[in-house]
């Protein structure tokens, strides 16, 4: 084939650094929102969704096919890390945390999500992202050491 093709969607999900609220103001939730978005599309992996909550972030993509997961979440946490720094007096200590989590998604199941994501403030009235990351590893049937999960 004289083509290389591919069409790989993921769920992306990182926190604040010790799940400080920096984003609790709708408005810089919504700007960082759309500041990821931008960033995917110049990683020439384009945003299906990004949404989130005060301390952490959902994004859905289509991976590009001449980059790395872990130098697309590096370059996109980086950059939008450096942006937030500069947006205010409140986000000026603004980091994220070292991890992320990336699962892969059938296309079949990529409404279902974009609607789970858009509904983060409603889930997370009774669930914390802790217990929330936790029931979607375990979905994924992930083994992990807790110690290693949160900073």
């Amino acid at each position: 084939m004289p083509q290389s093709l591919t069409r790989i969607y993921l769920h992306i999900i990182f926190s604040t650094k010790e799940r400080i609220p920096f984003l609790a103001d709708k408005e810089v939730r919504r700007k960082t929102h759309a500041y990821l978005f931008g960033t995917c599309r110049k990683l020439s992996t384009p945003a299906v969704t990004v949404g989130g909550i005060a301390d952490h972030v959902h994004l859905i993509c289509i991976m590009s096919r001449t980059i790395t997961v872990a130098d697309f979440v590096r370059d996109i946490k980086r950059t939008s890390s450096s942006w937030l720094k500069q947006q205010s007096e409140t986000t000026s200590n603004f980091h994220w945390q070292n991890g992320y989590g990336v699962f892969s998604v059938s296309p079949s199941h990529i409404d279902a999500l974009k609607k789970y994501i858009a509904r983060q403030e409603e889930h997370h009235r009774q669930l914390s992202f802790q217990d929330e990351f936790r029931r979607i590893m375990q979905k994924y049937g992930m083994k992990y050491d807790e110690k290693y999960l949160w900073d």
